[in-house]
């Protein structure tokens, strides 16, 4: 199936889509097409990592078709905004007793009447209920939750809590992977940031000699296989850019994260080199803090500069609010063409106490168990890894750093701050918004895209707004 939007800045072919990561330079003879075209023929987001470790780099043998039937799929006439608003918890008196008790215990544990014993009775009631491996989402939830409460319970008043926001144990690299592809196999989470992302940087730099593009978190770099391929598929006009990414290294995060992305500058190297896209990786070690310091980047003259912040997605470790605030009011000092930023969605929350906030994470999280069980209805093994390798730790962090704070320092929104700070908003196309909503068309109904402002979409679970994607430019931007 071949989809066709015309859009006047540049082509973005979606059709073989990669999780794949891969790093070098050469060259390569491409162009801007005022044709738009998303073909989702053959796509699929599963990537073998030992092809991509090897000496078999050609991309059409690292993915395997995911939805052969894809052809049969057209633009989604019907406006997805019109999202079901039925509760995402379920309805049946099991789960709606999980959720009492968990709210009972969350009050327990930091309410007016607070008291330490009501509390760890609640949770030991909730242990018998609950279980990882149960088979309702509700049932798994509180497991995790009440695990989470447990933690925070036996900890308060020492440094434990502090000092364990995010790890909930360590996982095989193998179960990370399986994890992973499992998660885009199931959702739109990772492709939705990365495509919209994408889109807005290939308009952005269209008549561009060179692209140089700081992710602040580069992970396994599966953004940039698929701009990559755009750059070097355009049909007309002179030749592509030549690209240039700079990884942030967090030297506090050990040898093991630094290795991670320098074998990710690798293998998007060697991605690059096999299909012909000129291109460099370079790495920029933050302060030992974290926070980011324009002086370790190597800057050129004539550059196209993009920012791109990916913060929140499932697969992604926790990020100080202080360090993201560095890295994006220094990009403010840098003028970049161009900030891509993705983050979580926070629901409204009049008080921001740590139970009304408590609810509302439970809420975000049962809308994302419910989305991945309609995606994978009777994969009960493969939910259940995704939700012990990514959402388990998660949760966990996330009331964590709600109970240090009681509720006051999750209803942040990057976006917000952004524009407060002086950057502008980049208008999102036509053709970027169409190519959300064919993308949310391969997955559930319940899926829908919203645009929250011109330069921001936002993608939901039925009532639920969970992730959102917007686009900003420098002030003393020629764009």
């Amino acid at each position: 199936m071949a989809m066709l939007v015309h859009d006047s800045y540049g082509e973005l072919d979606l059709s073989d889509y990669s999780t794949t990561t891969t790093t070098t330079t050469t060259t390569a003879t491409t162009a801007e097409d005022e044709d738009y075209l998303c073909s989702w023929n053959d796509w699929s987001p599963v990537v073998d990592w030992d092809a991509l470790s090897g000496d078999h780099l050609g991309f059409d043998n690292l993915v395997d078709p995911m939805m052969e039937d894809a052809a049969g799929i057209n633009f989604p006439a019907a406006s997805p905004e019109t999202g079901d608003n039925s509760p995402t918890v379920a309805p049946d008196s099991k789960g709606l007793r999980l959720v009492h008790l968990l709210m009972a215990a969350a009050e327990a544990l930091t309410g007016a009447d607070k008291s330490r014993d009501l509390a760890r009775v609640i949770l030991i009631r909730l242990k018998e209920l609950a279980s990882p491996a149960g088979t309702s989402n509700m049932e798994r939830l509180a497991a995790y939750f009440s695990d989470a409460l447990h933690s925070l319970l036996e900890g308060a008043g020492s440094a434990h809590v502090k000092n364990n926001l995010i790890e909930c144990g360590p996982h095989r690299q193998t179960d990370v992977f399986a994890a992973f592809q499992l998660l885009q196999d199931m959702s739109p989470y990772v492709k939705f940031g990365h495509f919209t992302a994408n889109q807005a940087i290939l308009e952005a730099v269209a008549h561009d000699r060179r692209v140089h593009i700081v992710d602040y978190d580069i992970m396994e770099g599966i953004q940039w296989a698929s701009l990559m391929q755009a750059l070097v598929s355009r049909k007309e006009g002179p030749p592509g850019p030549h690209l240039r990414i700079t990884a942030l290294l967090r030297g506090k995060s050990g040898r093991r994260s630094i290795a991670t992305v320098q074998e990710t500058g690798r293998r998007l190297t060697a991605f690059a080199a096999s299909i012909g896209q000129p291109f460099s990786f370079h790495q920029c070690r933050l302060d030992s803090d974290e926070t980011f310091k324009p002086s370790a980047l190597k800057l050129v003259r004539g550059e196209a500069l993009v920012m791109n912040c990916m913060l929140h997605l499932p697969h992604f470790s926790y990020r100080a609010p202080d360090s993201v605030a560095s890295f994006l009011s220094e990009a403010k000092n840098l003028s970049p063409r161009l900030v891509t930023l993705v983050e979580e969605e926070v629901g409204p929350v009049v008080d921001g106490g740590f139970v009304n906030r408590f609810m509302d994470t439970l809420h975000h999280y049962s809308a994302l168990y419910d989305s991945l069980e309609a995606g994978f209805p009777m994969q009960n093994r493969a939910r259940t890894l995704v939700e012990r390798v990514f959402l388990g730790p998660q949760i966990f962090g996330s009331l964590a750093r709600l109970y240090c704070a009681r509720g006051d320092n999750e209803s942040c929104s990057w976006g917000d701050w952004l524009g407060a700070v002086g950057f502008c908003p980049f208008k999102i196309s036509f053709a970027n918004h169409c190519q959300a909503k064919l993308l949310l068309g391969l997955f559930n109904d319940g899926y829908r895209v919203e645009e929250l402002a011109t330069n921001k979409l936002v993608l939901g679970w039925k009532s639920r707004r969970l992730l959102s994607a917007s686009i900003w430019t420098s002030p003393d931007s020629s764009l």
